[in-house]
């Protein structure tokens, strides 16, 4: 959410990022709503204490009769005033919750991804010596998922994994976590059933009608509860309504939770394998800091999931999203893309996003600064791990002939000393 402050100070920035990210531009309707808004508050203000001045003269006047009709007829009009600046206030509040967060100027212009920007690449896909399999067919020979069964049993975009994908998964999970505990991060088991407004305050949606969530988020009937979809989700709210102390900053937190996707708008995509489901795991970066503190943090956590890829032995690419595909609470974002051998190209692994105060101003987050003002927090957030969607780098690219796969050398103590997992070792 953008301060009514900023864009009174600053409409035509916030214009052109409404134009960038391609979100309706509602400045010129918010400037005017505010406008009147405050007027109407001056003038119940004023009304208010004329009629207070008449309630106290009411008892020591000669004749009292006109003065009451005064005070009623102010008591009227302030009502009625009152009524429109209800009104009023509940149309600026939706239209604020419209207004998109503004983009860093690093950014780059675009409409969507076919505009991002690649950053670098690190690692060379590998050079088989033999023809790679995909990874339904590694999973398949090395009896590692049971893809049809689990669809009788649970229905589309489920999946089930067994024995040693199972434990690399695991593997995975454990050595990112241990990872980002090493780098002061706190780990949170985070709950995966929420309430939608926790959704709401987390800015991934536009306007304040709760409703608009239902087409990605799973409602869970006859309740007020519903399911997240990333930890984010609770991680953002877990200080609403506190004040932070300055020196406290950047708080860093890990969490961990099952995460629950509709994927209404990927119909007919990823329909094989392992990387688009309604519920998978993910390990979450989340930091709480101050403004000034947000770029070297966005470093931190980006260059954290960088050494996760290697750590994993995987060539990857880091790529900055233009404007129009960062989403709408975001100011920057960088994905960051491993190599698919069986599709003979890069595809996210995880995005690393600024947010700015956009979303501490919707939980009422803040912090006491050195000079005793307080000011909402900064927030970022970035994937640590999100599984089983890395599996498949990880399987594809380290593959041998037979069909066993190499254990990354950092997952081997994990995986009980093997080097291989799969295969007719």
């Amino acid at each position: 959410m953008i301060d009514i402050k900023y864009i009174r100070e600053n409409p035509e920035t916030v214009k052109n990022a409404c134009a960038v990210k391609g979100f309706a531009d509602h400045v010129d309707e918010i400037l005017a709503l505010d406008k009147r808004v405050r007027e109407l508050k001056t003038i119940t203000q004023t009304m208010t204490a004329e009629k207070n001045k008449i309630t106290r003269e009411i008892p020591t006047a000669a004749d009292k009769a006109p003065l009451i009709a005064k005070s009623k007829q102010i008591g009227e009009e302030i009502a009625a005033d009152m009524a429109e600046l209800a009104d009023k206030e509940a149309e600026l509040n939706e239209l604020l919750h419209c207004v998109p967060q503004i983009p860093d100027a690093s950014a780059p212009i675009g409409r969507d991804d076919t505009d991002n920007v690649e950053v670098r690449r690190v690692g060379e896909p590998p050079k088989f010596d033999f023809t790679p399999r995909a990874q339904w067919d590694l999973l398949d020979m090395n009896n590692w998922w049971a893809p049809e069964k689990i669809g009788e049993i649970c229905g589309t975009r489920t999946y089930c994994l067994m024995g040693e994908a199972a434990e690399l998964q695991l593997a995975i999970e454990t050595y990112v976590i241990q990872k980002l505990i090493a780098k002061g991060f706190r780990y949170i088991e985070c709950p995966s059933i929420t309430k939608p407004q926790t959704i709401f305050n987390a800015g991934h949606f536009m306007g304040s009608d709760l409703a608009v969530m239902n087409n990605d988020v799973f409602m869970l009937t006859d309740t007020d509860k519903c399911l997240a979809g990333t930890a984010e989700i609770i991680l953002n709210s877990l200080h609403a309504d506190e004040v932070l102390n300055e020196k406290d900053l950047p708080i860093k937190y890990a969490g961990f939770s099952p995460c629950f996707r509709k994927e209404a708008g990927a119909a007919g995509r990823d329909t094989r394998g392992l990387v688009r489901f309604h519920q998978f795991n993910k390990v979450e970066q989340y930091i709480y800091c101050t403004p000034e503190q947000s770029d070297e943090m966005h470093e931190h956590i980006l260059n954290n999931l960088c050494e996760v890829m290697e750590d994993l032995e995987l060539p990857y690419r880091v790529i900055a999203n233009c404007t129009g595909d960062m989403g709408f609470n975001k100011v920057k974002m960088n994905d960051v893309e491993a190599w698919f051998p069986s599709e003979n190209a890069y595809r996210e692994l995880g995005s690393c996003s600024s947010i700015g105060q956009f979303q501490a101003r919707r939980t009422n987050t803040r912090y006491r600064a050195s000079d005793g003002s307080l000011q909402f927090c900064a927030t970022l957030n970035n994937t640590g791990i999100a599984l089983p969607r890395a599996l498949v780098p990880v399987i594809e690219n380290h593959q041998n002939a037979d069909g066993s796969v190499n254990i990354p050398k950092k997952l081997q103590p994990l995986m009980g000393g093997r080097t291989k997992i799969g295969g007719k070792h």
